[in-house]
């Protein structure tokens, strides 16, 4: 996948050493990512770029991911917000403008499956998941199958 197509990521966290490691394993993942690291500065930059998904922190200094999710949704409506925080759940009103949250004990690869399909991104998968898939797929056939007759 060309870096012209591949889905844009702007990452915001204020613990650069967590940032750089989601940074990297996104950019793994095969998204580009654009990070900052203050909710001011991500403000004044989601209004001078361009990006697919906007993946928040929720805690940080001077501003909630929360807050940010909102005021990026006032830029950007059509633009998904993905919350992260530590916090296995998160009052219904710290979500309003957020289209997903993971918090503590989510799986990467849920995350990474979340951001793909709130941007129709072309899902990467391994030759294991498709193997799988089309062994679902065939018991499904084989079932549909057999219910017909």
């Amino acid at each position: 996948m060309t870096m012209e197509n591949r889905t844009t990521v702007f990452y915001v966290d204020d613990n650069l050493k967590s940032s750089r490691l989601l940074a990297s394993v996104l950019e793994g993942s095969g998204f580009r990512v654009i990070t900052a690291h203050d909710p001011l500065e991500a403000l004044g930059l989601c209004r001078k770029t361009s990006f697919d998904i906007a993946l928040l922190d929720y805690e940080m200094p001077g501003m909630t991911g929360s807050q940010l999710a909102q005021e990026i949704k006032f830029i950007l409506p059509d633009v998904p917000v993905v919350l992260i925080s530590g916090y296995a759940a998160l009052p219904s009103t710290e979500l309003v403008f957020v289209d997903a949250h993971f918090g503590l004990g989510t799986a990467l690869d849920d995350l990474l499956w979340t951001m793909r399909t709130l941007t129709g991104a072309q899902l990467l998968t391994s030759v294991g998941h498709r193997a799988i898939a089309h062994r679902d797929n065939a018991h499904r056939v084989g079932a549909h199958g057999a219910d017909s007759t």
